[in-house]
C-alpha cells in the first residue's frame, strides 16, 4: 500500500512547516515508487515550498540587517 503524501502546507505555513513538508516530499520522491503524475505534482509542490522557504529566509536576513544598522555581521557562537 503506497504511503499517503503529507497534507499540503498552506501558503501562510511557518518556515518549519514548509521545510518539513519539503523534506517529506523529497523522501517520497527518492523512494522511487511514485506514479509519474504524482511525481510531477510533488516536484511542483516542492518548488513552491522551496520558494516559500527562500523568501522567508530572505525576509529574516533583511530584518537582521536592519537590526544591525544595515550590515549583516558574521555569526559568532557564544
Amino acid at each position: 500500500m503506497p504511503r499517503s503524501s503529507p497534507a499540503a502546507a498552506p501558503p501562510s505555513a511557518t518556515y518549519e512547516q514548509a521545510l518539513a513538508e519539503l523534506e517529506a516530499l523529497v523522501q517520497a520522491m527518492e523512494a522511487g515508487k511514485m506514479p509519474l503524475d504524482q511525481l510531477l505534482a510533488s516536484y511542483q509542490r516542492g518548488a513552491e515550498l522551496l520558494q516559500q522557504c527562500r523568501a522567508r529566509l530572505q525576509g529574516v536576513e533583511d530584518q537582521v540587517k536592519l537590526l544591525e544598522d544595515g550590515q549583516l555581521k558574521p555569526w559568532t557562537s557564544a
